[in-house]
């Protein structure tokens, strides 16, 4: 409905002022807050989710780049190189790795880290693939549960992770020979550890090696176990012919080394792990016989041992009982004289019988004083011998000489002292000696006086034949000549001899078959001897 003109306009309401609120929220800033929330979630998950960080120290940088380097554990990322410096007095390279947040239960005080590289170690090649993608650090995770986070890296890989079953052992060498760390083991022959490590002894006289072996065959090295080096071709020349052996193609190129227990040893439970073992040189002789008791000797000498050397057999009749372990020289006082004392390591139990009733080892006697001194007084005496007329290489023989002089040990010394005689070539130099003294005696220069007299007279005597019977013998040849050419002529088919023969020959022909004819005759007719030949026709 229109309002009248004339009527008053209608009051309008009063505006009432509120005041502003200094506390009101404006929508335009939710959008950072909201940006600044989901950066704190974020930054907070990447610090949770963060790992731990580590420090390797190396003794080159080889391989190493930061940023790209990765730390791995059976070919999985656990990790990467951060940054790459030098130590502070420059000996060593500190890499600065970040691993991954599952990684942080690896990292105890045994953990292992080494670079992989391309490696050609104890005839084995590893690293190949690294040629395309470049080197990485391995990783091996420790036993122990004390936390670690500064390592210092190993610059050869480990041979073995500490996760394979087997067990370690350790060997004593007098040098390394062709072993490597790598270098395989075998026995019978298939390849059973390896070489995990090597150093020189404190001393500096040998040298300590640690062997791997892996399970199940650790179970065969016992306390007896004999280890050797299995390194080229071992020829071996004896009655049955030439045999030759080696463990495989790789041992003889590069080296290796093999066990095996005796067959006569008895069995026994495994050798427990770190268990020392002495390594020898090649089979035959770790396999021979190793005696447990030992006894010292000297046997002195007062002839020439040239060719005698340590290490050379102590035989009884052709069976090998000990071995020199010494040779000395000794000058007497008294006589004025020089002597060679050899030391020998005497073992008793090589004379024990080996008869399957009786026990095996052990001593000849309790009594080995009492023995020693029945057996010299017997007559046994040690001497020299030449066991090679090539190399004249000597051995001491024992045996029993009846007709040497009386002896006896002594017991004074130690080692004590047993009785020797002269080489049988101490003997022949001896008896060549005499004989040439003899020869020096005899009086070769009257001698040869007489024999040129002798030879004065034979020349005179020649030559009175040469002037005297020379020709007489010239006639007398002159006419057997003539002689044989009359008896030649004479018996020519036209000779006259010849002819006056022929027909000496045919009268005699005809006078035999009248011989022959009245022979018969008188067989026909005996009574013609008495009455003479009848009549023809009565």
């Amino acid at each position: 409905m229109a309002r009248p003109p004339d009527s008053p306009p209608p009051e309008l309401p009063e505006a009432l002022a509120v005041p502003r609120s200094r506390w009101r929220v404006q929508w335009i800033w939710l959008v950072p807050v909201v940006a600044v929330l989901i950066g704190v979630w974020l930054a907070a998950q990447a610090i949770l989710q963060q790992g731990p960080t580590i420090t390797i120290s190396f003794k080159t940088g080889e391989g190493l780049e930061a940023g790209k380097t990765k730390i791995k554990f059976k070919d999985v990322d656990i990790g990467v190189v951060k940054s790459v410096a030098l130590s502070k007095d420059y000996t060593r390279v500190i890499a600065t790795a970040e691993l991954t947040r599952d990684a942080s239960r690896m990292l105890v005080d045994d953990t292992r880290f080494w670079v992989v590289r391309p490696r050609v170690s104890g005839g084995t090649v590893s690293g190949i693939g690294t040629l395309l993608s470049g080197a990485y650090i391995g990783t091996d995770i420790g036993k122990t549960k004390r936390e670690r986070r500064d390592y210092t890296g190993l610059e050869t890989p480990p041979v073995f992770a500490s996760d394979v079953p087997g067990s370690e052992y350790v060997l004593k060498s007098d040098d390394l020979g062709s072993v490597d760390v790598g270098t395989q083991i075998y026995f019978r022959r298939l390849q059973v550890g390896q070489v995990t490590s090597y150093e020189l002894d404190p001393n500096g006289r040998g040298v300590t090696m640690r062997v791997f072996i892996n399970a199940p065959y650790d179970k065969f090295v016992t306390p007896n176990t004999r280890f050797w080096h299995a390194s080229g071709v071992d020829v071996t020349l004896n009655t049955e012919g030439v045999k030759v052996n080696t463990q495989s193609l790789v041992s003889i190129l590069v080296g290796g080394l093999a066990f095996q227990t005796p067959p006569d040893s008895p069995d026994e439970s495994p050798a427990p792990a770190h268990t020392t073992f002495q390594l020898f040189g090649d089979r035959t002789e770790a396999m021979k016989m190793h005696d447990r008791i030992v006894q010292t000797y000297v046997f002195n000498f007062k002839e020439s041992v040239r060719g005698l050397v340590v290490g050379a057999p102590v035989d009884f009749r052709g069976i090998t009982i000990g071995e020199v372990s010494a040779i000395h020289t000794r000058f007497d006082p008294i006589t004025r004289q020089f002597s060679i004392p050899v030391e020998i390591r005497l073992y008793p139990e090589r004379f024990t019988s080996r008869y399957e009733s009786e026990p095996r080892g052990g001593r000849l006697t309790r009594s080995p004083r009492e023995m020693t001194d029945f057996l010299v007084s017997r007559g046994m005496r040690a001497q020299l011998k030449t066991g090679s007329l090539i190399t004249g290489q000597l051995y001491i023989a024992l045996d029993f000489f009846p007709n040497a002089p009386k002896a006896e040990v002594n017991w004074d010394r130690d080692p004590p002292e047993l009785p020797t005689v002269s080489s049988g070539l101490q003997s022949l130099q001896e008896s060549v000696t005499d004989l040439i003294a003899r020869m020096n005696k005899i009086p070769f220069e009257s001698i040869g006086k007489n024999a040129q007299q002798t030879l004065a007279r034979a020349d005179a005597l020649l030559q009175n034949f040469d002037s005297q019977l020379v020709p007489q013998a010239r006639d007398t040849l002159t006419a057997a000549r003539a002689t044989l050419d009359s008896a030649n002529t004479a018996l020519q088919p036209d000779s006259a001899l010849q002819q006056d023969t022929a027909d000496a020959i045919r009268e005699l022909s005809r006078t035999a078959a009248s011989l022959r004819a009245l022979a018969e005759y008188l067989e026909r007719h005996p009574e013609a001897l008495i009455r003479g030949k009848a009549e023809s026709g009565k």
